[in-house]
């Protein structure tokens, strides 16, 4: 179940089971049923039942990771609700869908060359990003000297790419 403001959307597999949540919520509201979803929040959603099925494991590990993030990040919560209700039958309109979601995470990464005087080591920083908002940020001394400026840069983003990954 999906609320906004006045809105509602009931999802699910068990159609007897959406029924009777519907059932009840009409007993204690007043209630209209739209029917399928066509449009929500400025979204345009479309069913078929044509599609190729995809790489199950590759789909659930790409939907998995954003589940977490949802628990804090409500602006993703919906987006990763519709495509985790496709967990165990997804075809490869799903996976796209999935793939245009994680287009949205972007990794900034910078280094500081040289920042702490007492040991000459450089610090890493990486910011993560989904839709324009900071998930996590990170400041790290790295473990070795760098050489040069281009070395701790390469650092850090090497360790940028493992977030994001």
């Amino acid at each position: 179940m999906i609320v906004y403001v006045d809105d509602i959307i009931i999802t699910g597999n068990h159609t007897e089971e959406m029924n009777s949540i519907k059932e009840m919520m009409e007993k204690e509201f007043e209630v209209k049923d739209l029917g399928a979803l066509k449009y929500f929040t400025g979204m345009e959603f479309a069913r078929s039942k044509k599609g190729s099925p995809v790489d199950k494991g590759r789909y659930q590990q790409l939907v998995g990771k954003p589940i977490y993030l949802s628990n804090t990040r409500l602006d993703i919560a919906l987006a990763v609700s519709l495509v985790s209700q496709y967990i165990h039958d997804q075809c490869q309109g799903h996976l796209n869908a999935v793939y245009r979601f994680m287009r949205k995470v972007e990794v900034s990464t910078d280094a500081g060359w040289v920042g702490s005087l007492d040991d000459r080591k450089s610090t890493s920083q990486y910011c993560t990003m989904v839709w324009g908002n900071v998930v996590k940020w990170r400041s790290k001394k790295q473990a070795v000297i760098a050489r040069s400026s281009i070395e701790a840069e390469y650092r850090a983003m090497a360790h940028g790419v493992c977030e994001a990954i």
